[in-house]
């Protein structure tokens, strides 16, 4: 049986697959180029290749998108049949809950996966990618910190799985190691757009913004086939935000947020994120709602990942669209009542924050405030990252500004003002609230 560089046999794998399969996995493993592609080419030259199919079946799992679930099946039934190593099988269990929605058992499956092949840079990355949308956060760092004794920087991968320690330390606050730790990913392979992203989490965090900027200026290398590239142009935009650039922001969102979408949720979640943060700075943003609604559309009707119903509704509100956004809400209670971990995520946070966003659209604040302040401290139990998060806790902060409530706004302002206090924004909150409160 053929071994990987790694010294992993490859069941049903010739030579020129092998080869193809690598280079497929060296790109996905700096979210670049074309790794379905590299994977339905290895796939041609050995149909029985264990790994490829593999491969195949994560990509149509990890992009969240309901219409890639029927692909992912197919793949995930292709390495049934072929996986001969328990390595291989320990895929296929992951995979196999994961296309019924158990994130999370397919997440503690790929911890033992790892913890017998540290060096298996698919089962890393996949077990990341889903510690990350079930907001786990000190598995972004611990599963990774259990396989780095592994690895050595002689080794061509190595630089990925910096990117992936670097975001799990940035996810549990050890900010000054993600930022070296990410920053040494992005020297070893600058094309790494997700060690790239871990330290411009670091920057939003610590409101380091101008030094932001700089950062994601400073060079392209994480752009161009990136199909990362989307969400770190979010993360330049989050920057020119916080200095009050509207003009900016706009510019970013037109070409390189918006105008590079390919259409998948992923993106139109940082579309959606960044028009609702301009919505609640009273940005004036034209008809992009309508626009980004309709992308939205298709992709709803059932609900398969709470995260991604909260950013469509967004899109639905701010286009006006009350019946879609009451879709939503319908689909969400539908999914709570069937298996998989996505009736946790939606009945601990998603149907809540969802209908605080129709009702901060409303203007009904008072109710906005009621329905995000017994989410906002489980947030995480939906996914997402902490500056991803942040929308609610903006929501909420704009909602008792609104609302007249001038003791909660001050408390919130203050809260917020504690943690960031080197942030523009923060120092407007705490303006807004003092003034509300010396007017009351």
């Amino acid at each position: 049986m053929l071994k990987d560089a790694q010294g992993f046999a490859l069941s049903g794998a010739t030579s020129a697959a092998a080869a193809e399969l690598e280079s497929g996995l060296a790109e996905l493993l700096c979210y670049r180029g074309n790794p379905v592609a590299r994977a339905k080419n290895a796939l041609a030259e050995a149909p029985d290749f264990a790994l490829a199919h593999a491969v195949m079946a994560w990509l149509n799992l990890l992009g969240t998108e309901p219409g890639a679930l029927p692909a992912a099946r197919k793949y995930h039934a292709n390495l049934l049949r072929t996986a001969r190593t328990e390595r291989e099988k320990g895929h296929a269990a992951a995979i196999g809950h994961l296309v019924e929605g158990r994130w999370h058992e397919a997440g503690r499956v790929l911890e033992d996966v790892t913890i017998a092949y540290p060096r298996d840079s698919l089962a890393l990355l996949a077990g990341h990618q889903i510690d990350f949308f079930t907001g786990h956060s000190r598995m972004l760092r611990d599963r990774i910190a259990r396989a780095l004794p592994y690895w050595n920087e002689d080794m061509p991968d190595y630089h990925a799985t910096l990117g992936m320690h670097a975001f799990g330390l940035e996810e549990t606050g050890d900010y000054a190691r993600a930022e070296a730790t990410g920053r040494r990913g992005v020297e070893l392979e600058p094309r790494n757009g997700w060690a790239q992203h871990a330290v411009a989490h670091v920057l939003e965090m610590q409101n380091r913004t101008e030094e932001g900027i700089a950062w994601m200026r400073g060079s392209d290398a994480w752009a161009g086939d990136s199909f990362f590239k989307v969400h770190n142009w979010w993360h330049l935009a989050l920057y020119h935000l916080e200095l009050g650039d509207f003009p900016t922001v706009l510019s970013l969102f037109d070409g390189e947020i918006d105008g590079n979408s390919s259409g998948l949720a992923i993106e139109l979640v940082d579309a959606s994120a960044l028009l609702w943060r301009l919505l609640l700075r009273g940005v004036n943003t034209g008809d992009r709602w309508a626009a980004l609604a309709d992308k939205w559309a298709p992709l709803v009707a059932t609900s398969t990942y709470a995260f991604n119903d909260v950013h469509a509704a967004m899109a639905f509100v701010g286009a006006g669209r009350r019946d879609a956004v009451e879709a939503v809400l319908a689909a969400q209670r539908e999914a709570m009542q069937r298996p998989g971990d996505n009736a946790g995520f939606a009945a601990d946070v998603g149907l809540a924050a969802t209908q605080a966003i129709l009702a901060f659209g409303d203007g009904d604040y008072r109710r906005a405030i009621g329905l995000l302040r017994p989410v906002r401290s489980i947030a995480h139990h939906f996914g997402g990252s902490h500056a991803q998060r942040d929308v609610l806790d903006l929501t909420l902060i704009e909602a008792a500004l609104r609302t007249g409530d001038a003791p909660l706004a001050q408390a919130l302002a203050d809260e917020r003002f504690d943690r960031r206090h080197d942030s523009p924004l923060s120092r407007l909150f705490k303006r807004r609230a003092e003034d509300l409160a010396a007017a009351a």
